[in-house]
């Protein structure tokens, strides 16, 4: 197992990984889909779908139950919209192999019909499709399996992408984070580092935990750090929906083709970035309305 863990800088193989052919067309960058929840609740849909779309998903989609579908309408229009009341829903829009990278989880609300959801996109339970693609498991995805996270954990392929922050860090690994304590985000130590290994481990996946210094542990032990302190920090973060936009930023990588480690890696990066391009007075709709000229900066 690898021991020391990087520090995620946005160098040249960044550059070369998001960097775009002049010969491809949107259908090479893969199609991201967004679940959104019910009405009233489609901001962080529509937040991560936009963040999906910057980043260069070739196409985006947001899947929202019937009772959403206007306000979405009124809100959405490079992206895309179709209806998805439930799991058989969900299955039914899966049978499209080119929709390739599925984020799930913000304002989808808890409990089991979140959990049917999760079981679909993941392979398993009524309706699934059994096909494996890039999942990023977020917020409410997270939560509604704080009861039972073994059930979770027994879906999962390593084709996921975990995003929690402490809290929900904590419902899914409650032994792990018991042994961080209660300065689990004072900064960046070996324990946060090794607590976020182990659950790698034992989900069998990318978990990304989220904090001023973001550890990013793949199962096979690999890890990086976005640190966001001192001179390179990013405060402006601590705002709503932000987490929903790195969500996003994640799925829109997986879509593009990027393993599950590179897409966490370079979202997390450019998330700061788009953050510290913007400065104070930031919310989380500005985010994704960075990211160009994050790109423009790294010579894209």
């Amino acid at each position: 197992m690898h021991r020391a863990a990087r520090q995620i800088a946005g160098g040249p193989a960044m550059v070369a990984r998001l960097r775009k052919s002049p010969d491809g067309h949107k259908y090479d960058h893969g199609h991201a889909l967004i679940l959104s929840g019910p009405m009233g609740r489609t901001g962080a849909a529509r937040l991560a779908a936009r963040a999906a779309l910057r980043v260069g998903a070739g196409l985006v989609t947001v899947a929202a139950p019937g009772s959403a579908m206007q306000e979405c309408a009124a809100q959405l229009t490079a992206v895309m919209l179709r209806r998805c009341d439930d799991a058989a829903g969900l299955a039914a829009l899966l049978t499209d192999g080119r929709l390739n990278a599925v984020c799930m989880g913000p304002g989808l609300g808890v409990g089991q019909g979140t959990r049917d959801l999760v079981a679909c996109a993941l392979g398993g339970g009524n309706g699934a499709t059994g096909k494996s693609r890039s999942v990023v498991l977020d917020a409410d995805a997270l939560t509604s399996f704080a009861q039972d996270p073994a059930a979770l954990f027994d879906l999962i392929h390593p084709d996921v992408v975990l995003t929690p922050h402490f809290g929900e860090f904590a419902h899914l690994f409650p032994d792990i984070a018991a042994r961080l304590g209660a300065d689990a985000q004072a900064g960046q130590d070996d324990r946060r580092l090794a607590a976020t290994r182990d659950a790698a481990q034992r989900a069998g996946c990318v978990v990304l935990l989220k904090g001023p210094d973001s550890v990013i542990a793949g199962p096979d032990g690999r890890a990086a750090v976005n640190a966001a302190r001192d001179a390179g920090g990013a405060p402006w973060l601590a705002t709503a929906g932000s987490g929903d936009v790195l969500a996003g930023m994640i799925a829109g990588l997986l879509a593009r083709g990027l393993s599950p480690q590179e897409a966490t890696e370079t979202a997390a990066w450019l998330h700061v970035a788009a953050a510290r391009a913007h400065g104070p007075g930031l919310i989380a709709e500005d985010l994704p309305e960075l990211v160009p000229q994050v790109f423009r900066e790294m010579g894209l």
